[in-house]
């Protein structure tokens, strides 16, 4: 069991690295394809969006051809986003670009309705937030690297002077400048779609079984029986876009205080170490001093609060090397609250789904679309009220988690709602 929970850490290592760079991309497109806030963040939204598309079908395709041929062609997928990344940076073509994040999108996707379920149902259930935790640790170390990485690659100590002095740029000249910009990820992407289709070959060829959850569930014929599972899918839904928010719109909004882009690339790796921390907690925490859904429970209540100094503190304060308002720390924490819910959702969603695991995975992962959804709204709202008031938005998606901790789990039938 050591070593198949090994495998599964270093695709989460890989889910991570690839997730998180979107909190570099998006800033980096902004400012090289010209782009409002709205615009910007269909970055995550044609790369999230892919899970809501992919993920039911990718269950039936892990049904027919297994699950590591699926993982394989999972990553050829990502591996294909990746090259097209390439073509797309000739030409400076923002729909490229998006089409190639759909593609990794959607190779995740696949990864994600294999990966997820295995690891819940890998052990003792009373302990499935503890590997989660541990998986959650590979992911979160990835998306601290990611950016810092990618902004290592493709960023230059003279970039500052190049982003003020754009607008004073004639259009032939702002145009090969912007086209030399962007034209700098065309070297990570071509190492990244190797070591994709790489990887595809290796986990094929890996020691990780087929999983066996096809026993029978009493009077239920599909997924819609199951109230906990569908309360379940909102809540990852409104979790993810509670996460990405404090990780992907963290630079922008570092940005608004006039931090520069060279300064700023930092803070999602703050919020990452944040959210890690609460992961380690976890690990040594759940089950030996605290249940799991006590955990998920106190994690949205500190959500809530969080959300409310995001928007309401304010005052500029100098606090690790940064001169910055005070909010975006409380944006960082955010964190350490987002930590342990996933790992709290999904042992409860998938409780007692029988031979519906699968098919209840690609639901929970459908969810994840609320990556692609909540960052647009907070960018259409960020447009008409301003950066730290549309992060209002987590406010509501905070209480409906606490609900869903603290009652909407136990939900087994709809009439009744007990």
């Amino acid at each position: 069991m050591t070593k198949n929970i090994a495998i599964i850490g270093v695709l989460f290592f890989v889910f991570g690295f690839i997730t998180w760079v979107n909190a570099i991309l998006i800033p980096y497109f902004k400012i090289a394809c010209e782009l409002n806030n709205f615009q910007s963040y269909l970055v995550a939204f044609a790369f999230y969006i892919s899970y809501l598309v992919v993920s039911l079908p990718a269950a039936y395709l892990l049904r027919k051809i297994g699950f590591k041929k699926g993982m394989m062609l999972g990553f050829w997928i990502m591996a294909l986003g990746a090259f097209i990344f390439v073509g797309a940076a000739m030409s400076r073509a923002y729909a490229g670009f998006l089409s190639g994040l759909f593609a990794i999108g959607g190779g995740l996707a696949i990864l994600q309705t294999a990966a997820n379920p295995y690891i819940t149902v890998l052990g003792p259930r009373d302990r499935a937030a503890q590997r989660i935790s541990i998986m959650g640790v590979c992911n979160k170390a990835a998306g601290i690297l990611a950016p810092l990485l990618f902004a290592a690659v493709i960023l230059r100590p003279t970039d500052n002077v190049l982003f003020k002095s754009l607008p004073m740029m004639g259009g032939p000249e702002r145009a090969a400048a912007l086209d030399e910009l962007i034209r700098r990820v065309i070297g990570p992407y071509i190492c990244v779609g190797t070591v994709l289709f790489g990887l595809g070959w290796l986990v094929r060829y890996s020691p990780l079984p087929e999983i066996g959850t096809e026993e029978a569930v009493a009077g239920k014929s599909n997924l819609l029986q199951f109230p906990h599972l569908v309360l379940g899918a909102l809540a990852i839904f409104l979790h993810v876009g509670t996460q990405v928010l404090a990780t992907d719109t963290i630079i922008g909004y570092a940005g608004s205080m006039n931090i520069p882009l060279g300064e700023a690339k930092v803070f999602p790796s703050y919020t990452l170490m944040a959210t890690i921390v609460g992961y380690l907690t976890g690990i040594v925490c759940i089950p030996r001093y605290i249940s799991q859904a006590k955990a998920f429970l106190i994690c949205t209540v500190l959500g809530i609060g969080l959300s409310l100094l995001v928007v309401l503190s304010r005052g500029r304060i100098v606090f690790g090397g940064h001169t910055a308002d005070i909010s975006i720390w409380f944006l960082v924490l955010l964190g350490s609250a987002n930590s342990l819910i996933w790992a709290g959702i999904w042992p409860l969603a998938l409780d007692n789904l029988g031979r519906f695991t699968k098919a209840g995975a690609s639901l929970l992962v459908m969810g994840l679309c609320g990556n692609a959804i909540l960052p647009l709204v907070y960018g259409w709202l960020a447009d008409r009220n301003g950066l730290q008031q549309a992060y209002w938005l987590l406010l509501p998606c905070y209480c409906y988690l606490f609900f869903y901790a603290s009652y909407g789990h136990r939900i087994r039938n709809w009439v009744t709602f007990n």
